[in-house]
């Protein structure tokens, strides 16, 4: 179980993050949502780490990661997609994927089953990253945080920008992880790809959790998403 106990975060002078406070189990897929600017980002960054804690804790199975600098963190098996997927591109498909094994606890198994979730990439491994379609790389975002063989999972709009034959199967890939029992946080904007995967939703406004539903209830009300999200 993840959970966040009245994390608050800032920039400088300005509060960002004001006692959050949820929780996400293994087997599940927690959506994180809110218009823009509401937090979501660095609520993300804050749970792995790159955003100190002015208050509060980020909980993961009993230890409190928010004690730990951002490379323990991932040693602890928590993986990470950051918006805009952070890969570095002069480098090659394989030498990404080699940053998240040097972060990590998994080892060349971690790599291959990567890699078997995603056989684009290993028909590209020696190709620089940054000359990569988008949906490309975002996959291999996606398989870099799984050679850290995570059991929780941070991805923050993982599908932005990408045609919907790439979204379908990165999509695919994120039940797969949860199915498996993983814990997955989703950020997402896209109310279809909320609906579609969701166990759970936590809705984000200044910086605070504002409610809370399952996905029973979202898909009950229908409402309750463009309440929150004016769409």
């Amino acid at each position: 179980m993840l959970e966040l106990r009245g994390v608050s975060a800032r920039y400088g002078s300005v509060p960002v993050l004001r006692e959050v406070t949820f929780s996400a189990a293994p087997g599940e897929i927690t959506c994180v949502l809110g218009r823009n600017g509401a937090g979501k980002t660095t609520l993300m960054r804050a749970i792995m780490g790159l955003v100190p804690l002015t208050a509060g804790a980020v909980v993961w199975r009993g230890q409190v990661l928010s004690d730990l600098a951002p490379h323990r963190v991932a040693g602890c098996g928590v993986g990470y997609v950051p918006q805009g997927r952070r890969l570095f591109g002069p480098l090659s498909v394989a030498e990404n994927l080699e940053v998240g094994l040097l972060a990590g606890r998994g080892g060349r198994a971690a790599r291959e089953a990567a890699l078997a979730r995603f056989p684009r990439l290993a028909e590209r491994l020696d190709q620089r990253a940054d000359t990569l379609s988008g949906g490309e790389q975002t996959m291999l975002a996606v398989a870099r945080a799984l050679c850290v063989a995570p059991d929780l999972l941070l991805l923050d709009e993982p599908t932005e920008g990408l045609q919907p034959s790439m979204i379908a199967a990165i999509r695919a890939v994120i039940v797969a992880l949860r199915d498996e029992g993983r814990t997955v946080v989703l950020v997402e904007q896209r109310v279809d790809a909320v609906l579609a995967v969701a166990d759970r939703a936590v809705f984000v406004e200044g910086g605070r959790v504002v409610e809370a539903a399952n996905a029973a209830r979202l898909r009950r009300e229908p409402g309750l998403l463009a309440q929150r999200l004016g769409v």
